[in-house]
C-alpha cells in the first residue's frame, strides 16, 4: 500500500471525500462502486468493483471460442482493465489497463470498426503494438459494464461483417447476462 499524504475527516453521516487526484489516478468515476475490506491492523480498504471480475471464467472461455471460431485475437474487458483474452499473450495484457481511447469508445456506447485510413487506437496503455479492430461495449441496465475487443496488430487489415456481428452478440449476451 502506497501512503498518499492527504488526511480526510468523516462528516456525521459517515462519508469520506476522495480526493480528485486519487480519482483521476485510478479512474473511480461518478457513481462507480467500491468494495470495502477491513484488516486486522483496523486498515479500511476501498477498492473498485467490477461485476466482468466476477465473470472471469466464463468470459475466458467465451474469448477461446471466438478466437477459436475467426482465428483473431479476442478480449473482454471491464470499465480499467482486460479481464480475458484468447489469442494474445497472457502476461503481457492481462489484468493490465485500458488505453485512454478504448474507454472514449466505450463511454461512446456504440459499436465501433476500424477503417483502412483511421488512425491506430492500441488496447492497452502498456503494450501499444496490439490494436483494436472492433469493439464492441458491453452495456448492463443502460451502463458500460466493459468491451469485447478483436484486436490485432498495426498492419491487419480491417475486419469484416461476421467479427463486428459476433463482437455485438456476445457483448449483447454479456450485458443480459449481468442483468440477472
Amino acid at each position: 500500500m502506497k501512503a498518499t499524504g492527504i488526511v480526510r475527516r468523516i462528516d456525521d453521516l459517515g462519508r469520506v471525500v476522495i480526493p480528485k487526484e486519487i480519482r483521476r489516478t485510478m479512474r473511480i468515476r461518478e457513481g462507480d462502486p467500491l468494495e470495502i475490506y477491513t484488516d486486522r491492523d483496523g486498515e479500511v480498504i476501498f477498492k473498485k468493483y467490477s461485476l466482468m471480475n466476477g465473470l472471469g471464467e466464463f468470459s475466458a472461455q467465451l474469448c477461446e471460442t471466438m478466437h477459436k471460431t475467426t482465428a483473431r485475437p479476442v478480449l473482454i474487458t471491464d470499465r480499467d482493465t482486460i479481464v480475458a483474452l484468447s489469442g494474445l499473450p497472457r502476461q503481457e495484457l492481462l489484468e493490465k489497463r485500458v488505453s485512454v481511447p478504448l474507454e472514449h469508445i466505450m463511454e461512446g456506447r456504440q459499436i465501433y470498426q476500424r477503417r483502412e485510413e483511421a488512425p491506430l487506437i492500441p488496447v492497452s496503455e502498456v503494450k501499444s503494438d496490439v490494436n483494436v479492430l472492433i469493439a464492441a461495449p458491453i452495456l448492463s441496465e443502460g451502463d458500460v459494464m466493459g468491451c469485447v475487443v478483436f484486436a490485432g496488430g498495426p498492419e491487419e487489415p480491417p475486419l469484416g461483417e461476421t467479427e463486428f456481428k459476433l463482437a455485438q452478440t456476445i457483448s449483447g449476451f454479456l450485458g443480459r447476462h449481468m442483468e440477472s
